[in-house]
């Protein structure tokens, strides 16, 4: 099965923007497939617990802001690098994981998140 890797990439950042700036409920129903597998250990498992711990994020930290440094796609999944900044200018790196449906619809999720360090040995940025 052949897997459309554009336009998965530009559907995972569209569902990952819609649900993190406040309306996870349309996140769902326009990117998620019948079935959605939750494997943050915070989110509970399906769309539902999607919706309401993105939902209590955006009620709770409503300034946060999000861009999107890279998008990698190969076969049905795809991995985003995003730098989010929250209030109090928190910043973390994020990587998240999708995989996608025949459909081209996201039905899993992973992820890891780091706070951003003010030192590094190496000296390189995170992004």
């Amino acid at each position: 099965m052949k897997h459309d890797s554009e336009a998965n990439k530009k559907n995972a950042i569209a569902f990952y923007r819609t649900a993190y700036l406040g309306d996870p409920a349309g996140a769902v129903k326009q990117y998620v497939g019948a079935e959605y597998k939750q494997h943050n250990p915070l989110v509970g498992d399906g769309k539902s617990a999607f919706i309401e711990y993105f939902e209590e994020m955006s009620a709770s930290y409503p300034d946060k802001e999000i861009e999107f440094v890279r998008a990698i796609a190969e076969g049905d999944l795809v991995a985003l690098h995003t730098h989010q900044t929250w209030p109090g200018n928190e910043e973390y790196v994020t990587m998240d994981f999708f995989r996608f449906d025949a459909n081209g619809k996201i039905v899993e999720h992973w992820d890891s998140i780091q706070q951003v360090p003010s030192y590094t040995k190496n000296g390189n940025s995170m992004f």
